[in-house]
């Protein structure tokens, strides 16, 4: 099931869009497009210089939002079919395009692929280039089989800790997805993560634009929007998205 292009969404409350808006467009240095859905819940974020958009913003209804993964393939219906026959489950099937749901409960979109091809480039000593899945002890191993099998042509390999593990895209497509054990038993969530240059002065960056801090880990800085959301800065080379030094 080859992956011709990825989308991250930003999940934001929907009375809290516009704050998610003016963020995320300053930080990833884009321009939002017109709004789409029926209460103009979603919107792209447009980078400049001809480069296709990889990241998309949705309000949402309840919660305090988070991430989720949209992949644009040729064929639906097979990608869904596989997605099925893997452990997933449908949540709205609108035979274009479909919302599913992994094994542990994240949320993931399959699309029609529109010809995208150009990843967008590094702005502000950063890029937007991960979508982290949080996910409870007892379901990590299976979470990680299924993502190793549904994105079977990209690189599956253990992260740089025990509780994380990297499933990797091949050179040119803009998402990559990384699992992360989390230390007790809660529902399983999605947030992004931003490779960096020099995470203090993104970081410093991002607070100037309304971001706050919340808490330091072993190579990343984990900030909160003006949205309410919870993101990660880590201290990851933009361009091929690993950690310096790493083959």
């Amino acid at each position: 099931m080859t992956i011709r292009w990825t989308y991250a969404f930003i999940d934001r409350p929907a009375p809290l869009l516009g704050r998610a808006r003016d963020f995320w467009t300053a930080v990833t240095d884009t321009r939002l497009s017109e709004p789409r859905g029926e209460r103009g819940e979603f919107a792209t974020l447009l980078p400049a210089g001809g480069a296709d958009a990889c990241v998309k913003l949705q309000g949402v209804d309840s919660g305090n939002g988070g991430a989720h993964l949209d992949f644009a393939v040729e064929d639906v219906r097979r990608f869904v079919d596989g997605a099925l026959r893997l452990g997933a489950r449908t949540v709205a099937d609108h035979q274009d395009w479909a919302v599913l749901r992994s094994p542990a409960g994240q949320a993931f979109c399959a699309v029609p692929w529109d010809g995208e091809s150009v990843r967008p480039p590094v702005v502000r000593g950063s890029r937007l280039d991960q979508v982290c899945v949080d996910v409870p002890p007892s379901r990590y191993a299976a979470e990680v089989a299924f993502w190793s099998a549904l994105l079977s042509d990209w690189t599956s390999r253990p992260g740089s800790l025990p509780e994380f593990h990297a499933v990797v895209p091949p050179g040119g497509l803009p998402v990559r997805v990384l699992l992360q054990r989390l230390g007790d038993e809660r529902p399983v969530a999605a947030h992004l993560d931003l490779a960096c240059v020099d995470v203090e002065a993104t970081r410093a960056d991002h607070e100037r634009l309304g971001a706050v801090p919340v808490s330091r880990g072993a190579h990343w800085t984990v900030l909160r929007d003006p949205a309410g959301g919870t993101y990660c800065l880590t201290g990851r080379d933009p361009e091929s998205g690993g950690l310096p030094g790493a083959v």
